[in-house]
């Protein structure tokens, strides 16, 4: 099994160019186009190795891999969790997210538009609203402006502790994020699933546009998978969801855990 610290201690590191959390601020891409993927973490060491040349890796105290903690809110009956699932084009999803390492908390909202892009806004929150923001008058006022749902009718639902490596491309056009060690935990049915050997990469780019990183996934045979770590987790964790037209993708997980990855996967 691969773990952070088997990560950490890959020897490619020494040849990787880093860039540090104040660079990064250049490459935010709040607005942007997302491209998802999922394969064995197996692959990690080859993935990485390919993308020396071309890409910088972020780093926290000087560590490329930073560990994540977000709790994702919805309805009770699941309303944004449900227009993912119905290919609705417009959606939101509201989380908050603390980054273990620097000790940051933020409420975050990701809006998906019609033309496929996607818009992040957050504000900085107290470690304390992390799984209860109510009684914060600021973060309900941006929450009232962001989404159209009511700010009293959001629960937490689910979960997601991972580690994430942080790619940004030489002409800081482009982020790659890669999440493993994922644990979803869900506040209502209280069940909890792992990815242990699961990674999810996305890759955030300013439009479509050329991406040295497309080319990589494909050569590896990594081929895009469109689904959330929200919806994935939902899943998993939710007896209850609906989940018909995730089935083919809840399939392709399940062969990723057992180690049975078809590589010629659409």
């Amino acid at each position: 099994m691969i773990t952070k610290e088997s990560v950490l201690a890959l020897p490619l590191w020494k040849d990787m160019v880093t860039i540090d959390l104040t660079e990064m601020k250049s490459v935010k891409l709040m607005n942007r186009v997302d491209t998802k993927f999922s394969a064995p973490l197996s692959l990690l060491p080859d993935l990485l190795s390919r993308a020396i040349s071309d890409y910088c890796v972020q780093v926290v105290d000087s560590l490329p891999v930073a560990s994540y903690d977000t709790l994702y809110f919805d309805t009770p009956d699941l309303q944004m969790y449900l227009r993912h699932h119905d290919k609705i084009l417009q959606r939101d999803k509201v989380r908050t997210r603390t980054y273990i390492d620097s000790c940051l908390s933020f409420l975050e909202v990701k809006h998906k538009n019609n033309k496929g892009r996607t818009k992040k806004k957050r504000i900085l929150i107290s470690a304390e609203d992390f799984d209860d923001f109510t009684h914060n008058d600021e973060a309900l006022n941006f929450l009232g402006n962001q989404v159209i749902y009511k700010t009293d009718t959001l629960i937490p639902q689910v979960r997601t502790v991972f580690n994430r490596i942080t790619l940004v491309n030489n002409a800081r056009t482009e982020r790659l994020t890669i999440d493993f060690d994922l644990h979803f935990e869900n506040e209502q049915t209280k069940l909890i699933a792992e990815l242990p050997d699961v990674m999810i990469i996305e890759l955030k780019q300013d439009g479509l546009v050329y991406s040295r990183m497309k080319d990589i996934l494909s050569d590896m045979h990594i081929h895009q998978l469109s689904i959330s770590k929200y919806c994935i987790g939902t899943v998993l964790t939710n007896p209850n969801a609906k989940y018909n037209r995730f089935k083919k993708k809840v399939i392709f997980i399940n062969k990723l855990i057992n180690n049975k990855y078809n590589y010629n996967y659409e």
